[in-house]
């Protein structure tokens, strides 16, 4: 069992972090994915390539609900999530880590429940805190202790993709009150949370975003961004991994108690 799970792009993932490692093929209803389990510190970590290992898998078209429900299964109790992250705010500046604490989804066709028949019936999830409180503070003191500067918090504008926006779009979720843009945060922090899994977001701001910057946006230009900073987040991430505790305090393991104990065996059958 991993009580333990990072979700990213394959930079963050590092071999030689890691012992042990093996590959599960996880199967579920929505399809099946391919998890590597290795120990660190006496810790049992999954990780999980969001775009798969070769990044080919673009943001619209993600199995976000294979992703999570494996996790599920692998006994995942949190989920620790990296991705780049274009910014709207100008004091949030490129190669600045952001904990996001709430979103505003823009996606169009992206399914966003593992509740949508009438075996397992209707949920209404609570997403007052989208984010886990309890592991914001863990990832936030994670950075106190290793001198790394974060801001903790920002709320994160998720996008359709796989194109970049327009400067009147980038306006439009500025006035809305958006920090940060990004393409894969919805679902996935929704269906987390119904599967009762805390669920974090590290964001690396790698650039500003359309009509905020001064030059044409690329996806060259992210990748260079995200490796400038990539040993950072690492240490972040596994500074997280040492401290974070056996017990879960908050009320991200409660989300779906309306269904009583029957609402995560309907989940994992």
């Amino acid at each position: 069992m991993a009580k333990i799970g990072l979700i990213g792009g394959t930079g963050v993932y590092d071999p030689n972090l890691l012992s042990g490692i093996s590959e599960e093929n996880v199967t579920t209803e929505y399809g099946a994915v391919k998890v590597k389990l290795g120990e660190y510190e006496g810790t049992t970590v999954a990780f999980l390539a969001r775009h798969g290992e070769d990044h080919a898998v673009p943001p619209h078209k993600i199995n976000y609900r294979a992703n999570i429900l494996a996790m599920k299964k692998l006994g995942v109790e949190r989920i620790i999530a990296t991705g780049a992250v274009g910014s709207l705010n100008l004091e949030m500046q490129p190669g600045e880590f952001i904990l996001v604490d709430q979103f505003l989804d823009f996606t169009k066709n992206r399914i966003q429940t593992f509740f949508d028949d009438s075996e397992r019936g209707v949920v209404h999830v609570d997403m007052t805190e989208p984010y886990c409180i309890e592991l914001r503070k863990i990832i936030a003191n994670a950075a106190a202790t290793l001198k790394l500067p974060v801001k903790t918090s920002g709320t994160y504008v998720c996008t359709e993709g796989p194109r970049f926006e327009t400067p009147a779009e980038i306006k439009m979720y500025s006035s809305l009150g958006g920090d940060l843009v990004g393409m894969t945060s919805v679902p996935e922090v929704v269906l987390a949370r119904e599967a009762e899994i805390c669920y974090a977001t590290i964001g690396m701001v790698t650039n500003y975003a359309a009509g905020i910057s001064p030059t044409p946006l690329t996806h060259a230009e992210v990748v260079e961004a995200m490796n400038r900073n990539n040993e950072n987040l690492k240490k972040l991430v596994m500074r997280t991994i040492e401290i974070i505790p056996q017990e879960r305090k908050c009320e991200c393991q409660n989300a779906i108690a309306e269904l009583g104990s029957l609402g995560q065996g309907k989940l994992l059958s």
